[in-house]
């Protein structure tokens, strides 16, 4: 039997984008509130005998997990053989160490939520750097799609004689596997960051940019300070407004206006969230490997 694709509310787009590369079927995911808020899925047409892709957009994941979880436990217990969770963003996983007294480290148990109602995950670039893979807190099989190849091509197509740069170390993993892809040159800049909003970051070498367009490339973009701070930091070493890049477009609040209005040329995104930067399309790599992990 066809597998049966489903929709978490605001993932519409990504499961309509998801068919062509799936060759599935798209079923109706309803969730009917209660006056008392609570919600109450409901999979047309039942999944019994049938593989589930559950897709989701989790930007805001907590008003959205329940809802994911509940879903994937309902398509269980009307006789699905398997369900492969579709997060183009995954999150919960930042939180990947205690920071301060009295924290956990949510990443793990967010995991373990995650893994209890699934039989495989498919996600892109999970901001991995103490955690060095998903296997060491998810407990089911799991692919990650990179989006480094997606950017590279369309930082070839799109910006003459760019140079990659990092806007931390942490950004280093990406920025270096684009640069590598798109042919160019890379730096990484280092960062202080005081608060959530109150990011300091290092001037980059002058030699580097000599000459070139820079491109600003982050996993995850999310108050964008400290986008803004490299760009900052970009135009004070002599070089062009940067094109800033997110494989994660989240922009929390006014980030996104605050990233226009520091003088960039450009702000693109892939569209693991949906959002107007959307440039670079992942679909057809994620339903790629959501295909691999039903042949399984």
């Amino acid at each position: 039997m066809t597998p049966l694709l489903l929709a978490l509310p605001g993932a519409e787009a990504l499961a309509a984008a998801l068919v062509p590369g799936l060759a599935c079927e798209l079923g109706e995911l309803k969730l009917h509130r209660f006056p008392d808020g609570e919600n109450c899925p409901q999979i047309l047409p039942e999944p019994r005998g049938r593989d589930v892709v559950l897709v989701a957009a989790l930007d805001h994941p907590d008003a959205k997990l329940l809802a994911l979880y509940l879903s994937a436990c309902v398509a269980r217990e009307l006789g699905a053989r398997r369900i492969v969770l579709v997060l183009p963003y995954l999150p919960y996983m930042r939180q990947d160490a205690v920071f301060q007294p009295g924290q956990g480290i949510t990443a793990r148990h967010f995991a373990r939520l995650l893994s209890s109602c699934c039989d495989a995950l498919v996600t892109v670039d999970p901001h991995l750097h103490r955690i060095l893979s998903l296997d060491e807190v998810y407990s089911v099989a799991s692919e990650v799609v990179p989006a480094a190849p997606a950017i590279a091509q369309w930082i070839r197509q799109n910006v003459a004689q760019p140079v990659v740069v990092g806007p931390d170390s942490e950004s280093e993993q990406w920025a270096a596997h684009v640069a590598q892809l798109a042919g160019c040159p890379y730096t990484v800049l280092s960062k202080v960051r005081s608060g959530d909003h109150e990011v300091a970051v290092s001037l980059p070498p002058a030699q580097i940019l000599a000459g070139r367009s820079p491109v600003l490339v982050d996993d995850i973009v999310s108050t964008a300070r400290t986008m803004v701070a490299a760009a900052a930091q970009l135009q004070q070493a002599g070089a062009t407004p940067p094109v800033c890049i997110a494989v994660h477009a989240l922009f929390a609040g006014d980030a996104c206006s605050v990233l226009e209005q520091a003088g960039v040329a450009g702000i693109v995104s892939c569209n693991t969230v949906p959002h107007a930067s959307n440039a670079i399309d992942l679909m057809p790599a994620l339903a790629a490997a959501a295909l691999r992990m039903l042949a399984r």
